[in-house]
């Protein structure tokens, strides 16, 4: 507990640094995890001497950039020489970590209780931001969640960690995301809920009910916690339109934790740079200018158990400007997605399809959406809803051209209950399979 006061503490103080300053902070603390990888970690010794860096090495940012990238592969297949032999007695126990897969490629690596300890505090950070009323009642609808729907129980647990650990709080609800749209809007009716946090698929889903007129919105919601997808324009003015709901949107990994959060003036991604250094780099590894977008490498500053040095995550962003609001943390404007999310058209180029299927709901009542791409001139539509007549799918290929760019061939796939899903509980509107 004190342990987590002080880091937060600490945190409140630094985030209002300069960028000069936090990244002089980065690259000292950069330093010590590379001396300690060298001397515990057999991959990143090798990577550092084939790289020409010893053990006294003053990395400067232009060293820095020289390092390998650390592929997904890499890190899935050597993660038994990535991992250090022994970690500082002051970084507490490891445990051991998988993602989910989404990606069809299952990561395990190890963490420790240092790790821990700063997801916790940013994770407060951001309850802190975004002043919060901790007394208010939250509702967590995730795919892992297990069903909380006692009242003296939920009383009990509260809103979990962090808060938890740092004061009293109200009751925390929670249902899994297999519970049927419908009777998630009817329990989210019942709790009536002040914050609610979810996926921005199951949003989006809750709205089209919400919309229809179908469910009404929970009288005491103002504010909804988006995680684990893209954001998707056209979400945030939904919710306005219902009713002034605010949307929060947090970008994280489970390898990393929290990486960036929205800015409670601005709008922009911060990124957590007192654990973590961000690049934004593009096809040829130089850092992108703002307005840019580019792939998002990431280096764990705390993870001196299974060290993620220049990590290259898969996903792509926008780099940011400097913030309104003073902090000295970087930016990033936009969270893309991962390069599957970029539709290719016929000459090679690729580029970010405007997905979203809200637009669809005026053709028919389509519960859901996905595109994908199996050659340069193929798309798959598929569509959760009866089956269209001829004129509603030229309506909808209307719109899908107009969304993707290109006037693709496109063939409609009709799915009765749901669509194929990754099996995590995470959706992607478009996905493509071009090698």
């Amino acid at each position: 507990m004190k342990l987590l006061q002080s880091l937060l503490a600490q945190l409140e103080n630094s985030q209002w640094q300069s960028p000069q300053t936090l990244q002089a902070m980065q690259f000292e603390r950069f330093a010590q995890l590379a001396a300690h990888a060298w001397r515990h970690s057999p991959f990143f010794r090798l990577r550092f001497e084939q790289a020409g860096f010893d053990l006294n090495q003053v990395w400067t940012p232009e060293d820095f950039s020289r390092i390998p990238l650390l592929t997904r592969s890499e890190l899935m297949l050597q993660e038994e020489h990535i991992r250090c032999h022994a970690i500082p007695s002051d970084h507490g126990q490891t445990y051991r970590m998988q993602t989910s897969g989404s990606t069809g490629q299952v990561v395990s690596l190890q963490r420790t209780d240092a790790t821990q300890r700063y997801w916790l505090a940013i994770a407060m950070r951001e309850h802190q931001w975004h002043e919060r009323d901790f007394s208010a009642t939250l509702a967590i609808i995730k795919a892992t969640t297990p069903t909380m729907d006692d009242p003296i129980q939920a009383a009990k647990i509260g809103w979990g960690p962090p808060a938890s650990l740092l004061l009293k709080t109200g009751p925390s609800f929670s249902q899994p995301l297999s519970m049927p749209i419908a009777q998630q809007a009817e329990w989210l009716n019942r709790i009536n809920p002040e914050y609610l946090l979810t996926y921005p698929t199951n949003l989006s889903a809750l709205l089209d009910l919400y919309e229809s007129g179908k469910a009404k919105v929970p009288i005491a919601l103002q504010h909804v916690r988006t995680v684990g997808e893209t954001l998707h324009p056209g979400l945030r003015e939904r919710c306005v339109a219902l009713g002034s709901i605010d949307i929060v949107d947090m970008y994280s990994s489970q390898e990393l934790g929290l990486i960036a959060l929205q800015c409670p003036d601005s709008g922009l991604y911060h990124t957590q740079d007192e654990n973590l250094i961000v690049e934004v780099l593009d096809e040829q590894g130089q850092p992108c200018v703002q307005g840019e977008v580019g792939r998002i490498v990431i280096t764990d500053l705390h993870n001196y158990a299974t060290p993620l040095i220049r990590y290259e995550i898969r996903d792509y962003a926008e780099a940011g400007p400097s913030c309104s609001c003073g902090r000295g943390l970087g930016t990033l404007k936009r969270i893309m997605g991962r390069r599957r999310n970029m539709v290719t058209l016929p000459d090679g180029s690729k580029h970010w399809p405007l997905v979203g299927a809200h637009r669809y709901r005026e053709v028919a009542d389509i519960r859901q959406y996905q595109a994908i791409q199996h050659g340069l001139d193929d798309i798959e539509i598929r569509l959760l809803v009866s089956p269209l007549t001829q004129v509603q799918e030229e309506s909808i290929a209307t719109l899908a051209h107009q969304a993707l760019g290109h006037p693709f061939k496109l063939r409609f796939s009709y799915f009765e209950h749901e669509l194929p899903g990754s099996g995590n509980g995470k959706f992607e509107e478009f996905i493509s399979l071009l090698p």
